[in-house]
């Protein structure tokens, strides 16, 4: 049987929280849908209103933009994500086998788990490989980051950090090994994708594992 996961995100992402009404949890599901097909760019509140048989104006008591929603989406990866760490590790005492099965949870976040519910998080995770670094460069980003719109990303950096810090307390740079790794391992998934030659992930089939050895090679080595 299929559960439903609230995320508390952060309430200035949105006008309306979305996961209150039938409507909204529609809008965030179909959007994340839409823009997996279409791309952010060609993304838009008409295109979105017209498939859920909907008005623009409806669409707009949620977000302000469609920036906004961008923002939201990433933020709940982020927080899905967290919460899948959390669950896999909190009874692993170990920190070096806690970064293990974190990495293996991120190189494994392209999967949709069915028994979950309102969306594809599949469709959500090629979202965040090709738009998710269209949420933050912007002009706007610091006034973003003062209202706290990356909360999400910086709570999950934040935890990781933790089990670096663990591994290695003397390793002077926590926070940027894991955003490093973060990053990785979804820009050599689309570089997998979309430029080969940027990456030694040839085979899209193999992807995850190659990954999961880039991502284990650097963690690993640098707490060495």
């Amino acid at each position: 049987m299929a559960t439903s996961l609230r995320i508390d995100l952060n309430e200035k992402l949105y006008l309306r929280d979305p996961q209150d009404t039938e409507l909204g949890r529609r809008l965030v599901a179909e959007s994340v849908m839409l823009i997996d097909e279409i791309g952010f760019e060609q993304f838009t509140f008409k295109k979105l209103a017209q498939r859920i048989e909907s008005t623009e104006a409806s669409l707009y008591r949620y977000f302000e933009n469609k920036h906004r929603l961008l923002v939201y989406l990433v933020s709940w990866h982020w927080a899905t994500l967290r919460f899948q760490i959390r669950f896999h590790t909190h009874n692993v005492a170990d920190p070096r086998q806690r970064l293990q099965l974190i990495l293996e949870i991120l190189t494994r976040a392209h999967y949709d788990d069915p028994s979950t519910v309102p969306l594809d998080e599949a469709a959500l995770y090629r979202v965040v490989v090709n738009e998710a670094s269209k949420s933050y460069l912007t002009r706007d980003v610091d006034e973003d980051n003062r209202a706290g719109l990356f909360r999400e990303y910086k709570r999950l950096v934040a935890e990781v950090a933790a089990v670096i810090s663990q591994i290695r307390p003397e390793y002077p740079y926590p926070h940027a090994l894991v955003s490093t790794l973060l990053e990785a391992a979804r820009k050599q998934l689309f570089y997998a994708q979309h430029l080969p030659s940027l990456t030694d992930t040839k085979n899209r089939t193999a992807a995850e594992t190659d990954i999961l050895g880039f991502l284990q090679g650097v963690a690993f080595g640098v707490l060495s």
